[in-house]
């Protein structure tokens, strides 16, 4: 998996525990010596501060081995735009290049990859105005029936996103009342667009397991094991502050939003685990639907032994020391 012309950046996507970060800090220490590495979150949740436990943020250990970056950016009041993050990430790759180290961008956001490999789109900006409606409308009729007429108006976007995924299916008929416009034709200029963004498609390399088992076995450790550092708690502090709702970016984040309805009581405590495991299940499901559009990823099966070993031998080789980064 040489290359003559290595490319500016490099990226590990992956389902949820799938292993990205284990595999970034390898790299880094594999390639140490001969090029510093820096790494670029590609993850909607972590850009929030306060919110640790329930997004598996690295350690201050991990973070303290490798620069990292667009992490703890945001107070969770805020919103982040896959425009924003395009616009953050391209700074920052020319930066850490400048300085002479290998970016590598690294989670599994899959909108903001997709976004940095076809370009992105000015879309209509957020009208909270419209959301207010979208919302009074969702509590009515609820979100399944959102998604329902979603399908109406925009069923190529309604086909990949779940009756429940409110946060997407709200910004989705948001596009379309705002600018009379499907979403998915924003998304279908983005992939004629003939200037792409800075990622090369087949700079991409995805962790993907063989066995979906194997994953949902993951996923259910270290939701337990969230809940057993204090991830109640963590969300608990989040609702105290008194000016964050379960309708923010932020507290859609999986996990944070079955915490919030246990705690508000619409759901039952003793449920949160099993409903939290399921919700992440949902979440890995789409990302892997996801990368499966992307077919130029170089694929590396996570569930079998030795999956960061290839992975960073197959990325060391077209980046290191046999061929000078550029």
């Amino acid at each position: 998996m040489t290359d003559p012309l290595p490319p500016s950046c490099i990226a590990i996507a992956g389902p949820t525990a799938s292993g990205k970060t284990a595999a970034a800090l390898e790299l880094a220490h594999r390639l140490a010596g001969h090029m510093p590495v820096e790494i670029i979150s590609v993850d909607s949740a972590l850009v929030y501060r306060g919110m640790d436990i329930g997004t598996a943020k690295p350690t201050r250990d991990e973070l303290a081995q490798v620069p990292h970056h667009l992490i703890d950016i945001l107070d969770p009041l805020a919103a982040y735009s896959a425009a924003e993050f395009v616009a953050d990430a391209t700074r920052l790759i020319a930066e850490i290049r400048t300085r002479g180290a290998l970016p590598v961008l690294v989670g599994g956001t899959m909108l903001y990859f997709k976004a940095l490999i076809d370009g992105i789109d000015d879309m209509p900006a957020a009208d909270m105005q419209v959301r207010e409606r979208l919302d009074a409308q969702a509590a009515a009729i609820g979100w399944p029936a959102m998604h329902a007429e979603l399908a109406k108006v925009d069923p190529v976007t309604a086909t990949r996103l779940a009756p429940g995924d409110s946060q997407r299916i709200q910004r989705a008929l948001e596009v379309w009342h705002v600018s009379g416009q499907p979403l998915s034709s924003f998304h279908s200029r983005q992939s004629n667009r003939s200037s792409h963004g800075p990622l090369a498609p087949d700079a991409l390399y995805s962790l993907e397991p063989d066995d979906r088992a194997w994953l949902h076995e993951r996923i259910a450790q270290r939701f337990h094991l969230m809940l057993s550092q204090g991830f109640l708690e963590e969300v608990k502090a989040l609702r105290a502050r008194g000016d964050l709702n379960p309708e923010l970016p932020s507290m859609r984040c999986v996990g944070y939003r079955q915490a919030w309805e246990s705690l508000d009581g619409t759901q039952p405590m003793a449920t949160l685990a099993e409903r939290g495991i399921a919700a992440t299940r949902q979440l890995a499901k789409r990302q892997i639907t996801w990368l499966r559009s992307m077919p130029l990823r170089h694929v590396v099966a996570c569930d079998r032994p030795g999956a960061t070993h290839t992975l960073v031998q197959a990325i060391v080789a077209r980046v290191g020391p046999a061929g000078a980064f550029r």
